[in-house]
């Protein structure tokens, strides 16, 4: 018994004779992709009858809240988060707690800005609005912004719980990958929407059990839930108390709050991923009930998601696996942790890696449906309208192969990263932040025009990219991170080493203090901060520097976030409010009141 923290010292070191999985394991295992393919046939036998894209790629706009509701909080709930968030929280402690209030403000705002403007509109894709608010230039670069990020991000989780079977059961990453790819590409190819919320229905609560077994176990090993907390609290891993407003510090309350906001509006508000399941619900009051309905879900994953990266570290208090060269990546931490823990009783570990698989499967085949459907809805049905529903059917589903074996060619670069958490979020502000800029420019801005929209987005992808690059090559200083102190200093195992045998922290780097620098070390949650600001910025000063908009163009109410008199406050010029138009197809049936924008140009 280790005299610091009462845990038994057998749970701090690993010398046990490497864990594989057991038959109950790889049963339990093969039992989610057995369901997920059963599901995907079941749909395609039941809609075998309906031969249009829109019954394949938004279930026939007939879904109801609550399964979309699973589906968004099942998406969100990937592997990445799986792994990633109890590392996290292993590492720097709860502030990363602090993104519920994030989650609930983007519920907020999504449900009563976004959501209502797409939905009235009648759209298939989120980018169709681009066009119609700018060009048909806009909207083509607003595509492929959003499939280099959803190619890359499908890349990263897959990825993920390739190395959880690694390292539970050595099956190749190979394998692992290639198993993901081609069991997501199947019962999306076959089921559509339907299966893929469905699917996405079982693996939400299959995520579920998996964090709620190592929370249970782990608390049974250190002497119950109580001395969880009480060793994390020693430990410095409980700290909710700090409000830095420096925006290079990691994780403060406002760079997760306010960050954190601007970070998941861009993919819950306007990301073709999120956005096409509420178009897929059967009233916008459906719509909003799913959004409200998925923030309950996402407190409850981060909450089990940061109270297992508690129990993980008071497993492991005394004996960090990674500084002991037990694991080499932190990513791995929380796979270690399921062979450690969880292999005495047969089929637990299954569940856990069926947990992990779930997310990516849920994951991955909403990315290649709704890139299958912005392919087609962006790049194809614009400048091919007169395809028959067979026809456009079967593109839609050879899109989804295609996708999903592109998806499984990305996976390889993933695995050459550590911090995969990291740096998925960091690149939801690169790619996301200069999207949700434009569309900010479009929603908020009635002087903006299509050039301004096309230079604030490549300016801000540009400038993204710079800082990501930037950030990889010159690392911020230590003081900006808090990593948290670990020791070895109780493990048994062959592979410690004397030198780690004592509590460990790196050594703080001293910064420059220069604005490039400063840049550079902004904390990964400011990243959609910056660039939304970057983005709408440029966009409305090139805008204003061309004319506005043009005294041949009107700017539709049902393409503005505020009515009447506010968006002329806005417009920054004088305009005359109160025109009528009637709204165009697929938007509600009210007159809507249009901006006059030849007053903008006197």
């Amino acid at each position: 018994m280790d005299p610091t923290t009462n845990v038994p010292l057998e749970n701090m070191a690993n010398s046990d004779a490497p864990k594989t999985f057991s038959v109950a394991d790889y049963l339990v295992f093969g039992s989610l992709f057995l369901v997920s393919a059963l599901i995907g046939l079941f749909f395609a036998i039941r809609d075998r009858n309906k031969k249009t894209s829109e019954d394949y790629l938004l279930a026939g706009r007939k879904m109801s809240g609550w399964p979309v509701a699973l589906s968004l909080t099942a998406s969100f709930m990937s592997a990445i988060t799986v792994l990633g968030t109890p590392a996290e929280v292993y590492r720097y402690g709860t502030m990363f707690w602090w993104f519920f209030v994030a989650y609930t403000l983007v519920a907020i705002i999504t449900a009563n800005v976004f959501v209502p403007i797409f939905y009235n509109m009648g759209i298939s894709s989120t980018y169709e609005y681009l066009e119609r608010r700018f060009s048909k230039p806009v909207r083509v670069a607003g595509t492929c912004a959003f499939i280099l990020q959803t190619v890359l991000y499908m890349g990263m989780v897959m990825y993920m719980p390739a190395l959880a079977l690694n390292k539970v059961t050595g099956l190749s990453l190979t394998v692992s990958i290639v198993v993901t790819a081609l069991v997501c590409t199947f019962y999306t190819t076959i089921g559509g929407m339907k299966a893929v919320v469905w699917n996405d229905v079982v693996q939400c609560f299959v995520m579920w059990i998996g964090f709620t077994a190592i929370i249970v176990k782990g608390s049974m090993d250190v002497g119950g839930f109580a001395k969880v907390f009480e060793i994390a609290s020693e430990g410095g891993r409980i700290d909710f108390w700090h409000f830095d407003l420096d925006p290079r510090v990691r994780h403060s309350f406002w760079s997760v709050t306010i960050g954190g906001t601007l970070m998941w509006l861009s993919v819950y508000a306007i990301n073709q991923s999120m956005v096409q399941r509420y178009l897929s619900c059967r009233s916008l009051y459906q719509a909003k009930m799913s959004l409200y309905l998925n923030d309950v879900g996402l407190f409850f994953v981060i909450s089990l998601a940061s109270i297992a990266g508690l129990v993980m570290y008071a497993v492991y208090a005394n004996c960090d696996p990674l500084a002991n060269g037990d694991v080499d990546k932190s990513d791995q931490l929380v796979p270690y942790l399921v062979l450690d823990i969880l292999s005495v009783a047969p089929g637990i570990p299954g569940i856990f890696v069926a947990s992990a698989y779930s997310g990516t499967l849920s994951t991955v085949s909403t990315g290649i449906n709704s890139l299958a459907c912005s392919t087609y809805e962006d790049l194809i049905k614009p400048f091919k309208p007169n395809i028959s529903g067979e026809r456009a059917l079967t593109i839609s589903k050879v899109l989804v192969v295609v996708y999903g074996l592109l998806g499984l060619g990305v996976a390889y670069l993933a695995s050459l990263m550590d911090r995969i958490l990291t740096m998925a979020l960091k690149m939801f502000g690169i790619i996301g932040g200069p999207m949700l800029g434009i569309f900010c420019l479009g929603l908020f801005t009635p002087v903006g025009n299509s050039c301004g929209a096309l230079v604030g987005l490549f300016g801000g992808l540009t400038m993204g990219i710079w800082m990501g690059i930037g950030s990889t090559l010159y690392h911020p200083a230590d003081e900006f991170i808090r990593l948290l102190p670990v020791t070895t200093a109780n493990c048994t195992s062959a592979l410690t080493s004397a030198a780690f045998n004592v509590t460990s922290a790196p050594e703080p780097l001293v910064p420059t203090g220069g604005l490039i620098d400063s840049l550079y070390a902004l904390s990964y949650c400011h990243y959609s901060t910056f660039l939304v600001l970057f983005t709408w910025g440029l966009g409305l000063l090139v805008s204003l520097l061309t004319g506005g908009i043009g005294s041949r163009r009107n700017v539709m109410q049902d393409l503005l976030a505020f009515p009447g008199d506010i968006c002329c406050c806005l417009a920054t010029t004088g305009c005359a409010c109160g025109k009528k138009k009637t709204g165009y197809v697929g938007a509600s049936q009210k007159d809507d009141f249009i901006i006059d924008q030849s007053d903008l140009s006197s």
